[in-house]
């Protein structure tokens, strides 16, 4: 019987380990700074930002073997800008996520139609006053659900054990943050476990907390599955890039009213936009396809009136 060979592994706590996990570093690279070689969290992020650095250089070299023949300010007036500071640091993970996860994005429409109707009539019970509870809010109760039905998706494959799957027995989603700074992903733990008028005070509280700077670096990491919401905005289905180690993301794009065949005939319904980008060495089309029907379910006419609030 072969026994494991556990000479060259290096020294380090389970919070270290579990760090450099949730940042892609194979910990057995680090070099640590304690005694006997003990890597701690320090060691870590001295090797993130060398490995950073060491990159920035090999892609400028790149640059300059494919820099254009003319300067931008040869054709007119120009300004040069710092990119912002968020957007620095986010690009790299985009960067790792988009070259080493084989992504594939499924489309399809969710009917909330009762779920627009219930927000819409919730009121105060004193006060009388419209209760005003984001859609996004049914959305991430409505995931938490499926994510236990489909535990593949709360997922990450482990980059040390080769060959190995972590599987996350909580439910912390990630809710892409849109701030003058840049795109932030922070997390809402435990959401499964969570009111809807629970998860929407949180969600706004993270959102602020975002804008505002005031978001703790942690709390930016260790998520279950991340949503990235456009509906504010507009646009109905685009391909978002799966936040690393993830192993899914769910774009949501603008409801809108549509004529839907149903029993028979046209009614007007409210659409919902889904896009679900997933990590194809895990995720299979058929299970995509499966995910997506179950969260059209869990946002179907049922959903909103069996919650409690």
């Amino acid at each position: 019987m072969l026994k494991k060979n556990f000479t060259n592994m290096v020294s380090a706590s389970p919070k270290a380990r579990k760090f450099a996990r949730e940042l892609g570093v194979d910990i057995n690279k680090v070099k640590g700074s304690k005694k006997n070689g003990r890597v701690i969290e320090d060691d870590i992020k001295l090797f993130v930002s060398k490995q950073s650095n060491q990159s920035d250089k090999i892609n400028s070299q790149e640059y300059q073997k494919i820099k254009i023949d003319y300067a931008h300010s040869e054709f007119g007036e120009v300004e040069i800008k710092d990119i912002p500071r968020v957007k620095k640091l986010a690009s790299k993970y985009l960067l790792n996520s988009w070259t080493k996860i084989p992504h594939v994005t499924n489309h399809d429409e969710a009917d909330i139609t009762e779920i627009e109707e219930f927000r819409n009539s919730l009121k105060d019970v004193y006060t009388k006053e419209i209760k005003k509870i984001t859609p996004l809010a049914f959305i991430i109760k409505a995931l938490s659900i499926s994510l236990k039905k489909y535990p593949n998706f709360n997922s990450s494959i482990d980059e040390i054990e080769k060959g190995k799957m972590t599987f996350k027995r909580y439910c912390h989603i990630g809710i892409a943050v849109d701030t003058p700074h840049g795109l932030m992903v922070p997390k809402l733990r435990n959401v499964d476990n969570k009111k809807i008028s629970k998860i929407a005070k949180e969600l706004k509280k993270v959102s602020e907390d975002c804008r505002n700077l005031k978001i703790e670096k942690k709390e930016l990491f260790g998520g279950s599955m991340t949503i990235t919401s456009l509906g504010g905005i507009g646009g109905s289905f685009f391909t978002p890039i799966i936040n690393y180690p993830e192993v899914a993301i769910l774009g949501i794009g603008k409801s809108e009213k549509k004529q839907i065949y149903i029993n028979g005939k046209f009614v007007i319904r409210t659409m919902l936009p889904l896009s679900l980008s997933y990590d194809h060495r895990i995720i299979d089309g058929a299970e995509a396809a499966r995910f997506n029907n179950d969260l059209k379910k869990n946002l179907g006419p049922n959903f909103a009136y069996n919650l409690s609030l």
